[in-house]
């Protein structure tokens, strides 16, 4: 059963001992219960705001509501802030899947063609070529790579760009999963933009992380309304995450790129800047919101195919346990 999460609705009077002071509003902050007294949570805004040289903090109008965290800095893993800084106890970790399923028919992007899948060898067929009680089917699959939950290597946007064979495995293995809750900021439908800015970016410490990003447009997948204008990564996002020194980017979108012509003119400033960069582009991405905005690691390899620039893969995050 899964832990529910809360974050702490407040009003913030922060003064500095060098002088100076800071005021805040209805602010909101990932906190690991919803039963901290004032003190506990004027400590944890601090480290999420980085601040020094605090001389006081008072908190007003504070409430905890259950919903989920959407990454505070030191918030929801607040260690030593709330107690002896002990690790949670046991260190195994479950598995999140964020792959869709491939099957024949399925129509990932639309105007690309769909998977087919044909018998090369029946298992009625296998039956003379084997001892007797023994069977095997052999298949045939065709399809774009742009099929399902698939990753971009440089060699798709780029003609001397790194190919899937000559990715490195350090750069698709393990990588610390950042996980940005998005869903209601692009949701159209409750007044969101469909870009994702940098502003977004700017409270996280990003490099050598998979930047994944929730808009939760997944929920449209394998029906024509995937297909329709939806959350992508500004050129300023993308060049954030560059100059950021992140390894790979994922989203649960249509694409990574804004891929409406009447507003992106066909360009494809994400694509051209994270590849050029040498960091992966993973698109299609399901179930993040069972991933915590931090702590978990995340996974992606294709197979490794010369001379070929995108194909699906099994995407994963590994959630240690105690990791919310």
């Amino acid at each position: 059963m899964t832990t529910p999460q809360h974050r702490a609705h407040l009003d913030a009077h922060v003064t500095f001992a060098n002088g100076g002071s800071l005021r805040t509003e209805g602010f909101r902050l990932d906190v690991p219960s919803g039963d901290l007294q004032p003190d506990d949570v004027a400590r944890l805004l601090v480290r999420h705001l980085g601040l020094a040289l605090v001389g006081s903090v008072e908190i007003t109008g504070l409430t905890f509501v259950e919903e989920p965290h959407v990454g505070s800095r030191g918030a929801a893993d607040a260690g030593p802030v709330l107690g002896d800084g002990a690790a949670p106890a046991g260190r195994t970790s479950r598995l999140v899947e964020l792959s869709h399923t491939l099957r024949e028919g399925l129509v990932t992007y639309p105007g690309l063609p769909a998977p087919t899948i044909t018998p090369f060898l029946t298992r009625a067929d296998s039956v003379a070529r084997y001892a007797p009680g023994t069977q095997f089917a052999m298949d045939v699959l065709t399809m774009i790579g742009n099929t399902g939950t698939y990753l971009d290597s440089p060699f798709h946007r780029y003609e001397g760009g790194t190919d899937l064979a000559g990715l490195d495995l350090e750069t698709l293995v393990g990588l610390p999963a950042e996980v940005f809750r998005l869903t209601e900021a692009v949701d159209p439908s409750r007044g969101g933009r469909r870009g994702i800015g940098a502003e977004v970016f700017l409270d996280r410490e990003l490099a050598g992380s998979a930047v994944l990003l929730q808009t939760g447009w997944d929920r449209h997948f394998g029906t024509p309304a995937y297909g329709e204008p939806a959350p992508y990564l500004t050129e300023a996002g993308a060049q954030h995450l560059v100059d950021a020194g992140v390894a790979l980017v994922g989203i649960d979108s249509l694409n990574i790129d804004d891929t409406d012509p009447t507003t992106s003119g066909g360009a494809r400033p994400a694509h051209s800047l994270l590849l050029a960069a040498g960091i992966h582009v993973v698109e299609h991405l399901t179930n993040l919101g069972g991933v915590p905005p931090r702590g978990a690691r995340f996974t992606a390899v294709p197979p490794k195919v010369e001379g070929f620039g995108t194909f699906p893969v099994r995407a994963f995050a590994e959630v240690p346990e105690g990791t919310t």
